[in-house]
């Protein structure tokens, strides 16, 4: 019996009809030699026994020697992650059906993350069985026999395993050690820092006062109205005027002559490339410009048209095909020619030579470039028809004829003053056809202008004045924030080491989105519209961290390029491992020394009147849902106990009299229902007196 796995319920459904695999059993399906089993994503993760040590500044960094393995946690009675009861079974399921088989096939997602969710799986279980490689960039029919019939070894990929672990235990580390020391010097809450998340949040914070501090300087523009052979055209002076006065003067001398003298006519043939094809982040950018649709919402129904065979692999960094794949794009583009809105753009390229401007094997990382599949849809939603229309559109794009145009500029002196025209004649719509130039990536302004040779005199039909102001940086979009993640060198201002970080981004084009989210979850960013707005406490933190090593783009940068050598075996993941723990004490040094007044404030903002002393250290200890935390050391006692949340009088009574009356309905593990009476020990913790002197159990301070 051989037993395949995959990712998600939805594709290991797909695999087993293909197998043969039509009986259904308890978490899995299996007939014909087959057992077809599924993860549901991370159902396991990486953790420490040291994550459970109290949040105080002499116990950071936590730097554990290795790692174990767990089953996916959810939220327990008292706020506390517990295992999850159906991570736990499904692995039990997993575990029975590998000791059982001849071999394994790894049907994961085929990337960094889908091989190590796989991986930690067959870690926890204990697999000893043989594992083959299902790699496939779509899940049509076609596409499943031939990844069957051509299975991988294991070993090819214990590269990208190897990154993958490392990232995971990167991220860990640095999300542990960093959220705690801001915890600490914030005084309340947790406050979320990451490897990915704070540069990008200080991307956001940056633009945002960048913006706002702007002073906008004002301009005056000399606006004329000509005409020629009928032909209507508009000239603007060449330089702005700073000064009105000296603008008005000269509109006074333009006005007064009354002609328009041609000074210079120049033509310039142009060719525009087509785009290349769509990766994710290019998706995403193109959704959010065009529909404001977030980019957490762009990868969701990419992925949902994947699974139900309409797309590729959306989760690629490529824009690129190798030549096998381009030789199937006429059969492609063939099966378009009934698309709805698409169809007469892929019926004009029907014999022709297409467009090689994405064929590039060398630029192919994991996958190749986002596109359509054979398989075309009946039916599909707004948001889906919209997603899957941008494929569509872009391969159409992609492979067609260059767009050629002539741009025209045209100067003209009036009364000492430079003025000057310009415009373009579009010779050859090429692919901007297939969506008009509302399509191209690289708008084209202009007008249609007449023919003009020098020494031309027109006439000034009207001439106005017209006012001006510089203008900032816009505020970060989700497209402009994907680009900026996508090249972070950008950011950077030393010119050498731009050039170094020129392709570097941070996150991968699978991650970004979910960073995106991320800091919109936890109140450090929302959405005004189109735009990305830090709030209070988003500030406050960039301006404690901005200039901290947890903010900097480069080392971010730095790492997504060492991760990407580790799949290639040019860097060793222990290597890696090493740099990132040096990086982890110096970081967490450096945070815990902050001096954040304004932090401080903002994260206290939310909290009612000091209503409690500190058995510490006396100061102001404030009362929240969850916790009751202290403005001046930070210690936390979390508010629910076995299962039993603590009332404002029972904390009262705690906290007056040292102890507090007998209290009933607290669990135990087992469900086995106690009683005990609570007291304040000598470190400033709960402990629970269980009733009739049974053995006091220390119910620790919180962490």
């Amino acid at each position: 019996m051989v037993v395949i796995i995959a990712e998600k319920p939805s594709v290991a459904r797909e695999i087993a009809r293909i197998v043969g695999a039509n009986r259904r059993e308890d978490g899995y399906l299996s007939g014909n030699g087959y057992c077809v089993t599924w993860a549901f994503g991370h159902l396991v993760q990486i953790s420490t026994p040291a994550s459970e040590v109290p949040w105080r500044p002499e116990n950071l960094p936590i730097l554990p020697s290795g790692f174990y393995l767990e089953p996916g946690s959810v939220p327990g009675p008292d706020g506390r992650k517990v295992p999850d009861s159906g991570c736990v079974h499904q692995l039990e399921v997993i575990r029975q059906l590998f000791n059982s088989c001849e071999y394994i096939i790894n049907a994961g997602d085929a990337g960094r993350e889908g091989e190590l969710i796989q991986r930690y799986i067959y870690a926890y279980v204990g697999c000893t069985r043989p594992v083959r490689r299902l790699w496939i960039s779509s899940l049509t029919d076609n596409a499943i026999r031939e990844g069957l019939a051509n299975l991988h070894d294991s070993s090819e990929f214990d590269t990208l395993y190897a990154a993958g672990k490392a990232r995971s235990e990167a991220d860990w580390l640095v999300g542990i050690n960093a959220t705690r020391a801001l915890s600490i010097v914030a005084g309340h809450g947790v406050r979320s820092l990451g490897r990915v998340q704070t540069p990008t949040l200080a991307m956001v914070c940056r633009r945002y006062l960048e913006n706002r501090n702007f002073v906008p300087q004002a301009f005056w523009n000399i606006k004329i109205s000509s005409e020629k052979d009928g032909i209507p055209f508009v000239a603007v002076t060449k330089d702005r005027f700073p000064d009105r006065l000296k603008a008005e003067k000269a509109l006074e001398g333009v006005s007064s002559s009354g002609e328009l003298g041609v000074v210079k006519v120049e033509k310039k043939a142009r060719s525009v490339n087509p785009p290349y094809l769509h990766d994710l982040t290019s998706l995403q950018k193109e959704a959010n410009r065009r529909y404001n649709l977030p980019a957490q919402t762009t990868l969701d129904i990419a992925q949902r048209l994947y699974e139900q065979k309409y797309l590729t692999y959306p989760r690629t960094g490529s824009r690129f095909v190798p030549e096998d794949v381009f030789a199937t794009l006429p059969g492609l583009i063939a099966r378009l020619e009934n698309h709805p809105v698409f169809g007469n753009a892929a019926r004009k390229l029907k014999g022709r030579k297409l467009n090689r401007r994405s064929v590039d094997a060398t630029k192919v990382t994991d996958h190749h470039a986002l596109l359509p599949t054979e398989v075309f849809p009946s039916a599909l939603g707004d948001l889906e028809a919209k997603i899957y229309s941008l494929v569509v559109a872009r391969l159409l794009e992609s492979v067609s004829a260059k767009c050629e145009m002539i741009s025209t500029t045209v100067d003209f002196g009036c009364a000492g003053v430079e003025l000057s025209a310009k415009g373009n004649v579009m010779v050859k719509a090429g692919w901007k056809e297939v969506q008009g130039d509302a399509g191209s990536e690289e708008g084209e302004d202009g007008q249609t202008l007449p023919e003009f040779v020098e020494g031309d005199v027109t006439p000034v039909l009207d001439a106005e004045l017209a006012e001006g102001k510089t203008k900032p940086k816009p505020l970060h979009t989700e497209a402009s924030l994907l680009e900026a993640m996508e090249h972070a060198g950008k950011e950077v201002d030393d010119e050498d080491l731009k050039a170094v970080l020129k392709d570097v981004g941070i996150g991968t084009p699978a991650t970004r989105a979910g960073e995106i989210e991320t800091i919109l979850k936890r109140g450090y960013v929302v959405r005004e519209k189109k735009s990305l707005v830090p709030t209070e406490i988003g500030l406050a933190i960039y301006d404690a961290v901005k200039d901290k090593y947890i903010a900097n783009v480069e080392m971010t940068g730095k790492w997504e390029t060492s991760l990407a050598a580790i799949v290639d075996g040019k860097v060793s993941a222990r290597a890696f491992d090493a740099s990132i723990r040096r990086y982890v004490q110096a970081l967490t040094s450096e945070i815990l020394a902050i001096d954040a007044p304004t932090l401080r404030s903002a994260a206290m903002g939310d909290a009612g009147p000091d209503v409690f002393s500190c058995p510490r250290c006396s100061s102001g200890m404030k009362m929240f849902d969850n916790v009751l935390k202290c403005a001046g050391c930070g210690h936390t006692l979390w508010r629910s106990l076995c299962g039993v949340h603590l009332s404002e009088e029972c904390l009262r009574e705690l906290f007056d009299n040292g102890r507090t009356s007998l209290i009933r309905g607290f669990r135990t593990k087992s469900g086995r229902e106690f009683a005990a009476a609570l007291r304040l020990g000598p470190d400033g913790g709960i402990i629970m007196d269980v009733e009739r002197a049974e053995n006091a159990v220390s119910g620790g301070s919180g962490t």
